[in-house]
């Protein structure tokens, strides 16, 4: 009965040892799932923080980059370019599909600037013509590039009216009615002169001009023969000192008003700006100079002893060197450096273009690089297409051969 009661109890201290056991390593297993279990939640919220981290300065990339442009594109609207980057959403270029995109590139002095403000004294319309390859669907597409000046006093019909005037003033007429419609109506005036859709606008004033040249640390200009520019920077005007005027270094020599019958009835003194731009006489040596910003701006604003037409063949010539320029230091090649140079621009720039078309821009040069470009000038010649006339109250001004544009558009549609 002893024997029976010692293996009765020792089966049950077994027992109660495998009890205790099976609870051990049931308490183990669960304490090594818990364990799992919180290294796989903890690993989950490591990579929803990191995303989190990752979308948040992404959005913060994508706001420092939004706010650079919105000083350069007011209208740009910060939705609509985030829906663009999405995967899957096309984002081509306004023209891209046909195979042909215009800009409308205008300079001015600036808004509040004396002497001009805002008009538009250079007005280039630039394009890009892509060629798709025809036999091989997967090739890369070849691009040629075209650059045509319109001249400052082409007479034309302002958009929406019955007015007159020389087409520099439409870009005023347009911000006159609201800020950004300046762009609007030149892209407007620019079409029914070229028959061809303009589907951008840039307008660069004198400091920002500067700023881009001397950003891109100069920009070459080679010349076969001395430059020189010895009046429009060095005119003579009544002296206005007395006034609060800028005229007070005197020349020496006298506007004199004769009468009817040839009798002198007044003299003024004439004088020198006292802070005269460009130095007063502007020179660039022949052979090749790197002219920084306020030394390009004045080369492509002298006209006063040359022409507006040699002035806008120089113009095209320090845009071309401008993106070669911009090309050889791999401007390009970086958007982040695009955006630095539009972010120290500011307000000396103004375009009506989405951030995301910016971008989309950006590409599309890499991809074209140095490509064939074409260049023209509306002039008064047989081939410029153009005749000058003055004599009457509307001054010197300059109007289409045939009195319409017909020959114009179809120079442009062939241009490239």
């Amino acid at each position: 009965m002893k024997m029976i009661n010692n293996k009765f109890f020792s089966k049950k201290r077994k027992n109660n040892h495998n009890m205790i056991d099976l609870k051990s390593s049931s308490k183990i297993n669960r304490a090594e799932k818990n364990k799992m279990n919180k290294k796989g939640k903890s690993k989950k919220k490591k990579f929803w923080i990191i995303l989190g981290v990752v979308a948040i300065l992404v959005l913060v990339g994508f706001f420092v980059v939004n706010s650079i442009f919105k000083k350069v594109s007011p209208d740009a609207n910060l939705f609509n370019s985030l829906v663009k980057t999405l995967p899957g959403v096309e984002n081509k270029l306004d023209g891209e599909d046909e195979g042909r995109i215009n800009i409308a590139l205008l300079g001015m002095r600036g808004k509040g600037v004396v002497g001009g403000g805002t008009l538009a004294d250079t007005i280039i319309i630039a394009s890009i013509r892509i060629i798709e390859n025809e036999t091989d669907k997967n090739a890369e597409p070849t691009y040629k590039v075209s650059m045509v000046s319109v001249p400052r006093d082409l007479y034309v019909t302002v958009p929406d009216t019955n007015d007159h005037q020389k087409i520099n003033a439409v870009y005023h007429y347009g911000e006159e009615r609201g800020e950004g419609q300046g762009l609007e109506l030149m892209k407007t005036i620019l079409r029914d002169i070229s028959g061809q859709e303009i589907h951008y606008a840039m307008a660069v004033n004198f400091a920002g001009f500067e700023q881009i040249v001397d950003t891109l640390e100069g920009v070459e200009v080679t010349l076969e023969e001395e430059f020189i520019e010895p009046m429009q920077f060095h005119e003579e005007k009544v002296c206005d000192g007395a006034n609060g005027g800028v005229f007070t270094v005197k020349s020496g020599r006298f506007d004199t008003k004769i009468d009817h019958r040839g009798k002198v009835v007044a003299q003024y003194p004439l004088c020198y700006n006292s802070t005269e731009e460009c130095g007063g006489v502007f020179k660039v040596p022949a052979g090749t100079s790197v002219l920084s910003g306020e030394q390009a701006l004045c080369y492509v604003r002298a006209r006063v002893t040359s022409s507006d037409f040699d002035r806008a063949r120089r113009q095209q010539e320090v845009l071309k060197q401008l993106k070669k320029k911009a090309l050889s230091i791999g401007i390009f090649s970086d958007f982040g450096k695009v955006t630095g140079i539009m972010g120290a621009v500011g307000d000396n720039l103004t375009l009506d273009m989405e951030v995301w078309e910016i971008e989309r821009f950006f590409d599309l040069y890499k991809k074209i690089g140095d490509p064939e470009m074409t260049q023209r000038v509306l002039e008064n010649s047989e081939e410029g297409l153009l005749y000058s006339h003055e004599g009457d109250a509307r001054g010197y001004i300059l109007l289409p051969r045939g009195e319409n544009f017909d020959k114009i558009r179809e120079m442009f549609a062939n241009i490239i």
